[in-house]
């Protein structure tokens, strides 16, 4: 970033708390839900709007999904809106008629690269639900500024057993540049992971299975970024369940363990791990748990995003590099996906550098599995613990038109998952205590004087689960009860020296119950449904964003914003990523000082 770049952002960060937190820049203090609606009702924050008139884009509208062929859509960039931005929203609409219907993958494309990954809602024979998603891909502005095709994935079946239609549109909301909300340093170039130059996910069925591309990258990257989403599906839609195969058949679960990670390669030298997020569908486990407040991130997913600057001076040999992601445990499949970002240096052509540390390489990807289950006379009991752990190092410097620029990046990715069982002629229980985490720093230095900026990422991937059935004396299943306690936690900051710039904190949780009640093998009915999602954020810039939204029965039962702030207010400035989601253009960027 030139002088000038910086001067912008250091005007459009700090320079804005004085003039920027008005009505017009802060998020909506009444949630607006209906208590006592059945429709979709969740907590998560709305992506905050810049200051000044916005442009709209449609991608397309009223698209009806009833079968599994792809929906084709063009774009053409806004007319109106220059070609600097300070944000780019993506909004979409989805709604099901009311019937019988699966819950069911959605994604968006545009350029062959992901701008939207989440599932359904699934309705009831009385309800229609239909929800409205959001997501800031200033990120893709350079793919933006360009004419491009694009497609929209959601596979359905309508036939006379399942009868929901699923309906949707989609647009891009384009916010101008002005001294309020200065321009984005938005990455120069977009690199799709993806099926082909149209867009896809890629199904990985076993931990051997890749999804690979090669790519030759302009000679002066000076940083790289990239976003990627595991989702489970098929026999890994429920893989927090699973143990490993030797306990498989006494535990009555799936096989395969519970171990999952994602594993990324340059060049078959390992670059980076993510942990999985365990995203529950809306027909799983129970249907109603998720009726009508869905899990945590389970309409609309968040990327993981690795920092893959310290590669920089191998992607800029002006050779071809094999970039690929794998899942580790992957048993039949993850749907992969993933997109390369990168900012160019503007005053050099070629920018060399090296690499100086990788301890990464040659680590492998093992967990250890503790089996204390037991079996007397037929009753199982006991617990399977699985862990894992591991810390690296990777590093390197790019010499670039601004002076040595050094990035120094440790992290620590953990996972442990215990699983407890209780079986026997009444019963079948199973419970789930399972937490990912990653603590991140990487430090930057830049220029003779060495200052180093450092930016702290922690992530926490709580899941707490159980479920199971009751039997009566003949056998058959009476009651399914099932319990499910969710989250997703980020912690950043961002320091200049001794210096604070920037911190933001990240809480997204929810609990959720319900009783399945049987009667000569098939469900009858359901009792107990409630459910709770609390979500917060604040960062230190002022702004604060808290809302809870309880269920029972199937309804909404209140709706509260403010939780956690002062004055019960809702402030978001509108250069935040409230969601937790990875950002490279603003405040959140390693790169920017």
């Amino acid at each position: 970033m030139n002088e000038a770049g910086r001067k912008s952002l250091w005007v459009g960060l700090f320079g804005c708390i004085a003039t920027c937190l008005t009505p017009a820049a802060l998020a909506a203090t009444s949630p607006g839900f209906n208590v006592g609606s059945a429709n979709v009702a969740i907590a998560d924050p709305a992506v905050p709007r810049p200051p000044g008139k916005a442009c709209t884009v449609e991608l397309f509208n009223g698209f009806t999904f009833r079968d599994f062929s792809n929906h084709p859509y063009t774009y053409a960039p806004p007319v109106g809106c220059g070609t600097s931005w300070s944000k780019v929203v993506l909004e979409a609409d989805f709604a099901v008629t009311a019937g019988r219907q699966f819950d069911r993958t959605a994604s968006l494309w545009l350029g062959g690269a992901n701008i939207y990954f989440g599932t359904t809602q699934e309705p009831s024979a009385s309800v229609a639900p239909s929800w409205h998603i959001e997501r800031d891909v200033s990120d893709f502005a350079s793919l933006l500024g360009q004419p491009q095709t694009g497609q929209a994935i959601l596979g359905n079946i309508v036939d006379g057993t399942y009868t929901g239609v699923i309906s949707g549109s989609a647009r891009l909301v384009f916010y101008p540049a002005n001294i309020l909300a200065p321009k984005i340093d938005a990455p120069d170039a977009v690199y799709p992971l993806s099926d082909g130059t149209a867009g896809g996910t890629v199904a990985l069925n076993t931990g051997s299975d890749v999804l690979s591309r090669t790519l030759t990258l302009p000679t002066n990257v000076e940083r790289a970024y990239l976003d990627v989403f595991a989702q489970g599906q098929g026999g890994d839609e429920f893989w927090y369940t699973c143990v490993p195969d030797a306990q498989a058949s006494q535990a009555q679960s799936c096989g395969g363990g519970s171990y999952r990670e994602v594993q990324v390669s340059i060049d078959g030298q390992q670059a980076g791990v993510a942990p999985v997020y365990p995203w529950i569908f809306t027909g799983g486990i129970d249907p109603y748990m998720w009726r009508p407040t869905p899990g945590v991130q389970t309409l609309n997913f968040l990327p993981y995003r690795m920092d893959l600057t310290p590669f920089a001076a191998l992607l800029n040999d002006g050779k071809p590099h094999a970039l690929a992601i794998g899942v580790t445990g992957a048993n039949g499949n993850f749907a992969v996906t993933g997109n390369l970002f990168v900012h160019l240096d503007r005053g050099r052509k070629v920018v060399t550098g090296a690499m100086t540390a990788n301890t990464l390489q040659g680590q492998a990807a093992v967990a250890t599995v503790d089996n204390q289950l037991t079996d007397t006379g037929g009753v199982v009991g006991g617990s399977i613990a699985t862990k894992a752990s591991r810390s690296f190092r990777i590093a390197g410097y790019v010499d670039t038109s601004r002076g040595r620029i050094v990035t120094d990046v440790n992290q620590t990715v953990s996972f442990r998952n215990t699983q407890t069982f209780a079986i026997d002629p009444t019963r079948y229980q199973q419970g789930i205590d399972q937490l990912s985490t990653v603590d991140s720093t990487t430090k930057t230095r830049q220029g003779p004087l060495g200052i180093t900026l450092t930016t702290e990422i922690h992530f926490d991937y709580p899941l707490v689960a159980s479920f199971g059935n009751t039997f009566d004396s003949a056998g058959n299943t009476v009651s399914a009860p099932s319990a499910v306690t969710q989250g997703f936690s980020r912690q950043f900051s961002k320091r200049l020296g001794h210096l604070l710039i920037y911190r933001s904190d990240v809480d997204n949780s929810i609990d959720t119950a319900d009783t399945l009640n049987f009667t000569n093998g098939a469900v009858s009915g359901h009792t107990g449904q409630r459910s709770t999602q609390q979500f917060r954020f604040k960062d230190n810039l002022g702004s604060c964003y808290g809302r809870d939204v309880t269920t029972a029965s199937g309804l909404l039962t209140a709706a509260t914003d403010g939780g956690g702030c002062s004055q019960a207010r809702n402030r978001l400035l509108w250069f935040t990523h409230p969601d937790g989601a990875p950002d490279t253009s603003r405040t959140e960027d390693p790169g920017v000082f």
